[in-house]
C-alpha cells in the first residue's frame, strides 16, 4: 500500500503539482491571508469541478479528428487513457496541459479583481482542486479501497465511465455535474458500449 502511495506522491507532475501549490499558499500568507482568498481559493477549486467536467465531455471525447498532430494530441491527453486505464503514464494529466488553462483562467480573474493577492489564492484553488482530481482518479484506477461511503461510490461511477460506457459519468472528482446536466444514469438502464474502450471509434 505504501507503494501506491509513493508513485502518486513522486509522480513528477504531480511532485510538481504539490510544489506549486504550496508555494501558492505561502505567498497568500505571506502577503497577509484574509477571508476573501480563502473564499477565492474555493471558488478556485469550484471553477475547477466545472471545468473538468466540461472538458471531459465536451473536449476529450471529441470525435477523432482527421489531423495526425491533433489525434496524437488527443491520444496522449485522453483517448489512449480509454484503452489502456490503469497505465500510469496515461493516468495522470500531463503540466503542460494543466498549467497553460490555469495561466488563462488566472488572468482572465485578474482582469475582473484587479488584485494579485486574490488572483494567487484563485489560482493555487484551481490547482488544489486539479491534486484532488488526480487523486481521485488514481484511486480509482488503483488497487485501493476508499474509506468512506462516498469514496467508493465515486470510485465505482467512475469505473462505469470506462467499461459501462463512456457517454455518462464524466465527473472525476464528483459526480455532482452529472446531476446537473443531465449525465447521471442508473447503470442497470445504459446499455454497455463497444466505444468505451476504443474513443477513435465514436461515431458521435
Amino acid at each position: 500500500m505504501k507503494k501506491l502511495y509513493k508513485d502518486f506522491l513522486f509522480f513528477p507532475d504531480i511532485s510538481i503539482l504539490i510544489v506549486l501549490i504550496f508555494t501558492g499558499i505561502g505567498m497568500s500568507i505571506w502577503k497577509g491571508l484574509t477571508w476573501y482568498m480563502v473564499l477565492f481559493f474555493i471558488i478556485g477549486m469550484i471553477t475547477f469541478a466545472f471545468s473538468e467536467y466540461f472538458t471531459h465531455r465536451f473536449f476529450f471525447h471529441i470525435k477523432a479528428p482527421k489531423n495526425p498532430l491533433f489525434l496524437r494530441f488527443m491520444k496522449r491527453i485522453h483517448y489512449d487513457h480509454h484503452t489502456d486505464p490503469n497505465n500510469l503514464k496515461l493516468l495522470f494529466l500531463p503540466l503542460w496541459y494543466s498549467l497553460p488553462g490555469f495561466l488563462v483562467l488566472s488572468f482572465l480573474f485578474y482582469l475582473v479583481s484587479h488584485n494579485v493577492s486574490r488572483t494567487i489564492a484563485f489560482g493555487t484553488g484551481l490547482m488544489a482542486m486539479l491534486l484532488v482530481y488526480e487523486w481521485k482518479h488514481y484511486v480509482a484506477h488503483r488497487p485501493i479501497k476508499p474509506k468512506t461511503r462516498f469514496g467508493r461510490w465515486v470510485k465505482k461511477v467512475h469505473i462505469l465511465h470506462h467499461f459501462k460506457n463512456e457517454n455518462f459519468w464524466y465527473g472525476v472528482s464528483t459526480p455532482f455535474a452529472d446531476y446537473l446536466f443531465g449525465t447521471f444514469r442508473d447503470e442497470k438502464k445504459v446499455e454497455t458500449s463497444k466505444t468505451a474502450k476504443d474513443l477513435e471509434k465514436r461515431a458521435l
